[in-house]
């Protein structure tokens, strides 16, 4: 099984090496790196692959139309390809953010042995940004509350998300959000997994909770519609390629119940 180890640091004895030119926000992967004076970035170990994400500059496309972005790369090569591509734009995009200091204004550079950028004039390390968001997934019985975003594209369903606040708890967090965008209170709130979201540069945190009381009251900025469905009556669902789809499958399968 292919595995992939998230580094900074090349191996001395690597010697095979993947290239995932980032065009945009697109992903173009090559086993030569186009362009030497390309900003690079290491960005792990793919089994004996080292990998490497090039940051393509505007207005240049070393694919000639053929790099992907991240939704339409899913399903083309396996996940943990997908993933490492997913790294690549987010390590590029942050080098790209972050070419000044925050503080002081001065040009940063890339901090030697650590991921971060530093700042020669005050010191200032800014790291790649990370965005934890939960996922829940609400059941009462032998139903699930599903909802439709106001962002959505057609009538799909899918769980209920939202950010994290600053001082607040994964479970904190699930609580309030459901009590914000459906209006009814949940329990029982359970940790279920986790994926990485380059979307642009979120971590998904699953839960699973219980419903406790209240009816559907939905907040329209956030939500189009939200109700209560049985196994067999399903909407639009999302793809595979998200944890949302991973969390109704498991309800499905009777991994998840109340």
């Amino acid at each position: 099984m292919t595995s992939f180890t998230p580094s900074h640091s090349v191996p001395e004895a690597a010697s095979v090496h993947r290239y995932f030119h980032v065009v945009g926000a697109s992903v173009w992967i090559s086993e030569v790196r186009h362009e030497d004076e390309w900003a690079a970035h290491f960005l792990g170990m793919l089994d004996d692959e080292a990998c490497w994400g090039i940051d393509v500059p505007a207005g240049v496309d070393p694919a000639d139309g053929e790099a992907l972005d991240l939704r339409s790369f899913f399903g083309r090569v396996g996940e943990v390809e997908w993933l490492v591509a997913g790294r690549a734009v987010q390590l590029v995009e942050w080098a790209r953010t972050h070419r000044f200091c925050g503080r002081c204004g001065a040009p940063t550079t890339q901090q030697e042995g650590e991921r971060a950028m530093r700042c020669p004039a005050c010191g200032l390390l800014a790291f790649p940004r990370i965005a934890p968001a939960m996922i829940t997934l609400v059941t009462r019985g032998e139903q699930a509350l599903l909802a439709r975003g106001v962002q959505f594209e057609g009538e799909m369903y899918s769980c209920l998300a939202g950010f994290v606040e600053p001082g607040e708890s994964l479970e904190g967090a699930v609580v309030r959000e459901v009590r914000e965008e459906v209006g009814v209170e949940v329990g029982n709130v359970r940790y279920w997994g986790s994926q990485p979201w380059p979307f642009p540069h979120s971590l998904m945190v699953g839960f699973t909770a219980e419903w406790q009381s209240g009816e559907i009251d939905i907040d329209p900025t956030e939500i189009v519609d939200a109700r209560w469905f049985r196994r067999g009556e399903l909407p639009m669902i999302p793809p595979s390629i998200s944890i949302a789809r991973k969390l109704i499958d498991g309800w499905l399968k009777g991994e998840i119940s109340s």
